[in-house]
């Protein structure tokens, strides 16, 4: 069985690459195991996983909780829109209460950075950061590269892009650690207010000409505009029309040039802003394969974590 060296997945600051070697090998025999007639594992049998989200998800909720019952996992969904929090209830309070039912591991999506590393002080089982506020998405990073690596074959010598808005982004941070770990070079691209200024202290490339960056890269990575996190009176641009315009992936931007990219993107989508509708499904976009992947990925990392607790079958 391969080795993970850690108690919790928090984010990927912190991970090897010895680590993701592990996850990528273990994700390799799940994708198998999800690929079969019959679908599940005895694996996490007698195991309780609580999914608690404190943020609307649909995508990464519904992987993780896929991953649990392929793996035969109990499974606890927890939302905070029903829940005592809304009557004023603590974080570290709400998750003792269910801890004291007995449940063995945790997946938590909260809107608040760093909620995940506060929650690992207080508790001794495992912890899976689902994402925290606009500061990491670890499984997110870890099935893009695990995606990309499948398609490429390795990522050594990759330039990989980021477009879009990295300032409200989870994703882009994760995404940056888990590239360069895995020797890839790095690119975002965006308008200038969407790109925060300590990017350019992570060893990546900065730019802020869309045409420029595709020429540049062999992956695009497109993230979504996020309206709902930017929450300022002064707009980060000045419509969507014109950010599509300037930086919309479209198939008149891709024609130009000698040849395309690999096309990933997190989702939620927004069609005809960041991304241009068609190029959503076409041949070189490996959207799809994301989505898959993912749950391959997050059975990997609760299979690791399970194996921590020494009461995972094989």
């Amino acid at each position: 069985m391969p080795q993970f060296s850690h108690q919790h997945l928090l984010g990927i600051r912190g991970l090897d690459r010895n680590d993701v070697e592990a996850i990528f090998e273990t994700a390799e025999q799940f994708k198998e195991v999800i690929n079969r007639p019959i679908r599940k594992v005895p694996s996490l049998r007698d195991i309780t996983v609580a999914n608690l989200f404190f943020e609307n998800s649909t995508r990464t909720r519904l992987s993780f909780e896929l991953a649990e019952k392929r793996l035969s996992a109990d499974v606890v969904n927890f939302s905070s829109a029903s829940s005592s929090v809304k009557k004023g209830e603590t974080l570290a309070d709400t998750v003792r209460n269910i801890l004291a039912m007995k449940v063995d591991m945790v997946v938590m999506r909260h809107p608040h950075p760093g909620a995940a590393h506060y929650l690992a002080e207080k508790i001794d089982v495992p912890i899976i950061n689902a994402g925290d506020g606009t500061h990491e998405h670890p499984t997110q990073a870890l099935l893009d590269c695990f995606t990309l690596r499948e398609r490429l074959g390795t990522l050594e010598g990759k330039k990989v892009c980021i477009f879009g808005d990295i300032r409200h982004s989870r994703v882009a941070l994760s995404n940056v650690r888990c590239l360069q770990l895995l020797g890839a070079e790095v690119m975002v691209c965006g308008p200038v207010p969407l790109i925060p200024r300590h990017f350019g202290s992570l060893g990546v490339k900065v730019e802020h000409h869309m045409d420029a960056a595709l020429e540049w890269c062999d992956v695009a990575n497109v993230l979504r505009i996020q309206l709902e996190r930017q929450g300022s009176e002064v707009p980060f641009f000045p419509s969507l029309e014109e950010y599509h315009a300037q930086f919309g992936l479209t198939s008149e931007r891709l024609e130009r040039l000698s040849s395309a990219p690999l096309i990933l993107h997190p989702g939620p989508m927004n069609r005809g802003v960041e991304i241009a509708s068609e190029l959503a499904d076409r041949g070189d976009s490996i959207i799809l394969e994301q989505v898959e992947n993912g749950v391959a990925v997050r059975m990997a990392v609760l299979y690791l974590l399970a194996g921590r607790l020494g009461g995972s079958e094989d």
